[in-house]
């Protein structure tokens, strides 16, 4: 996925291969960062205070990725993001690319939700240093300096999940569509059930991957599901005769790291890519499982804990840190959302 999808906006009487009409002529033929093919972008202003409907206002950034096939076009789809604070255009890649199966018929209506991406981001610069990365995600001191900063341009009661998807039903209105589809994948499910509630009228259909109830209270769950997920990955190795042979210890290992980060964290040395100067970097008991909790989110390094664990246990950290310090899903999160 791109990062930050930066626009340029292009000539509206240059050549382009779809031509919008209706609410849709108010979009810009545009081409973002890494993308071959010519997309429509705009942006709606709204009230940051939907109520009062006077202050600040909001630019919401609005990407359109067009079905292939306009002469049966059906209804759009709204892609809704997870995190919370993921942008919604950080989908564009994969709209473009892998995902054009969803455009045979359907325009890709991607929103930074308020808060997010291009939509008035809530989030403040960090140092990304080795350490940064093995320290917990959000510090109580970083948590108070971050809701001070934002509330310098923010008021940061108005970033919730009902008032946005307040914003999306205007997008839709602006752009001339009457019903429409929701795909939302973890906090976008939330998202798109809160739509539903609020804007029934509007909806065909919406697909909802990973879904996170509206009564979901994040991370009251996280530790125990990681437990379960990590007791599976372990008895499926224990129940494999090549992994078993590979660890034949491994729930041990894993038992055995976690206690020794408890009795003392481990300082290591690392050395960063590109870079001569080696740093001592502190791995907390809790990081560590963190981290490997982060990785069971996807497939590829969920196939490396295993040995990653196992050299953890014999004081060689050397395979972790090559996981853990890395961009990583608070990297492309608005924190302040």
């Amino acid at each position: 996925m791109t990062s930050g999808a930066a626009f340029l906006m292009l000539d509206a009487t240059s050549c382009a291969k779809h031509r919008l009409e209706g609410g849709l002529s108010k979009l810009k033929p545009c081409r973002l960062d890494g993308i071959k093919e010519e997309l429509f972008c705009g942006k709606l202003t709204v009230f940051e205070n939907r109520q009062t409907r006077i202050g600040r206002r909001i630019d919401l950034n609005v990407v359109v990725l067009p079905a292939l096939d306009q002469e049966t076009k059906a209804e759009p789809l709204f892609d809704l993001a997870g995190g919370p604070g993921v942008a919604s255009t950080e989908a564009v890649t994969f709209y473009a690319g892998p995902g054009k199966v969803y455009r045979r018929r359907h325009d890709v209506v991607l929103v930074d939700q308020r808060g997010t991406g291009q939509s008035n981001r809530l989030s403040i610069p960090q140092e990304k240093t080795p350490q940064h990365y093995l320290t917990e995600m959000y510090p109580v001191d970083y948590v108070r300096e971050m809701r001070h900063a934002l509330e310098q341009r923010a008021d940061l009661t108005k970033y919730t999940t009902s008032i946005a998807m307040d914003d999306l039903d205007d997008v839709r209105a602006w752009l001339g569509y009457d019903k429409i589809n929701l795909l939302g994948g973890s906090y976008g499910t939330q998202a798109a059930l809160a739509y539903m509630r609020r804007h029934p009228d509007h909806v065909r259909s919406a697909i909802l991957l990973a879904v996170a109830p509206t009564d979901l209270k994040m991370p009251l769950h996280h530790s125990e599901s990681a437990a379960r997920a990590m007791d599976l990955l372990l008895r499926k190795c224990e129940q494999d005769a090549n992994c078993r042979a590979a660890f034949p210890q491994i729930r041990n290992d894993w038992k055995n790291v976690l206690a020794q980060l408890e009795k003392q964290p481990a300082r290591v040395e690392y050395s960063p890519p590109g870079k001569t100067a080696p740093t001592t970097v502190e791995i907390q008991r809790d990081v560590f499982a963190e981290k490997i909790r982060n990785c069971m989110y996807g497939r590829d390094k969920a196939a490396r804990i295993l040995l990653i664990v196992h050299h953890a246990a014999e004081g060689d950290f050397s395979p972790f840190l090559q996981q853990a310090i890395a961009p990583s899903i608070p990297d492309f999160i608005a924190d302040g959302m």
